[in-house]
């Protein structure tokens, strides 16, 4: 019904790509981390890393459908670490070079990024700084042909590997949201360091980085659009970022049932399988029922975008959606395994833990769900 033969043939490519260069090397990422260039070099060499851009850039200029089916392939791997990092890559650090930036930025940032050539990491949040955009710190002073960038970056997701940031910046004192710039940041310029790669709970996979800016000197080139509208274009990329979560928490979400299904089948307690429990039984069923809601509204959310409408209230529902639904079926998975689940060499552990992201990054689900407040009028 939404997807022929062009996007099930995409499907296989990175289905065969995933079970290959991917979940085979899990387990050692987890304890290591994924090494970007190496992986994404071999995903820009098969046009995974550039489905909706420009072919001018290298991308493949195709739809949102295919995005689509791109996220959801993601969505199988054992583990939401890589899934995240590439996430950051198409579709977070990105998207405004793509919308807003100049020819410069695209031709030296945006088509190496799609080609794989170029690791790049989205930096908005800051220790004092989360949900609450608008109150960050880090300040990008204009002086001549450079701005003097000062302040810190916490939690960046590739910020370890990262070749250029995708950053937001103060760069006035003025009260509002005209007070903010986007700004291209090389991480090979002086004055950045890595301050440490942070010690999470989950997505070991992934790294994320506290970094640190010194009077460091970029060039006002790398400015995205104009000065002062940097809040602007976040707050548009940020549905960009936002939609990832739902297509990577429906098909993570049905691969915990299946794995959990097959246990439960295996696993005999008083005197028969564990699957024969009606309450069991129900409960799958009952995640099942809002996995394909969860999924038929993703499908709503991409019609709606090929017809250009706008889609911030129905993507602020599924990310509210998407982090409560993975998080409550990680929980209730893990409770079925029993003791087994707690060991972290099973991989219902793993999930349980990456999936305490979702209701958290990219917007906490208070933060939705008072976006979709404010679109119903309330």
């Amino acid at each position: 019904m939404y997807f022929d033969q062009t996007h099930n043939a995409f499907r296989e490519s990175v289905r065969k790509f995933v079970d290959k260069e991917i979940n085979p090397h899990m387990d050692e990422w987890e304890e290591t981390t994924v090494p970007l260039h190496d992986l994404f070099k071999k995903m820009g060499d098969l046009g995974f890393l550039g489905v909706r851009y420009d072919a001018e850039y290298g991308g493949q200029s195709l739809d949102y459908w295919f995005e689509t089916v791109l996220l959801e392939e993601l969505g199988h791997i054992h583990g939401l670490g890589v899934p995240v990092a590439v996430s950051v890559q198409t579709n977070m650090a990105t998207p405004a070079i793509a919308e807003f930036g100049s020819e410069y930025l695209k031709e030296t940032y945006l088509k190496p990024a799609i080609s794989g050539d170029m690791v790049s990491a989205i930096a908005v949040t800051e220790p004092g700084s989360g949900s609450d955009v608008a109150s960050l710190k880090t300040r990008a002073v204009r002086k001549g042909d450079y701005y003097i960038l000062n302040g810190s970056k916490i939690y960046i997701t590739n910020g370890c590997q990262a070749d250029f940031l995708t950053l937001l910046a103060r760069t006035s004192d003025n009260p509002g949201h005209h007070a903010f710039s986007l700004l291209v940041v090389p991480t090979n310029l002086p004055g950045f360091s890595v301050g440490k790669k942070l010690d999470k709970m989950g997505l070991r996979s992934s790294d994320t980085a506290l970094l640190f800016f010194d009077d460091m000197k970029v060039p006002v080139e790398n400015l995205i659009g104009k000065e002062g509208e940097g809040f602007i274009y976040q707050m548009k990329q940020f549905q960009h970022e936002r939609f990832t979560a739902l297509p990577v928490a429906y098909i993570a979400s049905k691969d915990m049932i299946d794995m959990t299904v097959d246990y439960l089948k295996q696993r005999t307690a008083f005197g028969e399988p564990l699957i024969k429990k009606q309450v069991l039984r129900h409960r799958l069923v009952q995640w099942l029922a809002e996995i394909e809601s969860l999924k038929q509204l993703t499908y709503h959310i991409v019609r709606m975008k090929m017809q250009r409408l706008d889609v911030t209230r129905e993507i602020s529902m599924g990310k509210l959606l998407s982090g409560q639904l993975i998080t409550k079926v990680a929980d209730g998975c893990l409770q079925m395994f029993g003791g087994m689940g707690l060991m972290n060499e099973t991989l219902i552990s793993r999930y349980y833990r990456d999936a305490r992201l979702l209701p958290i990054g990219g917007g906490a689900d208070e933060v939705m769900s008072d976006i979709v407040a404010k679109k119903e009028g309330y």
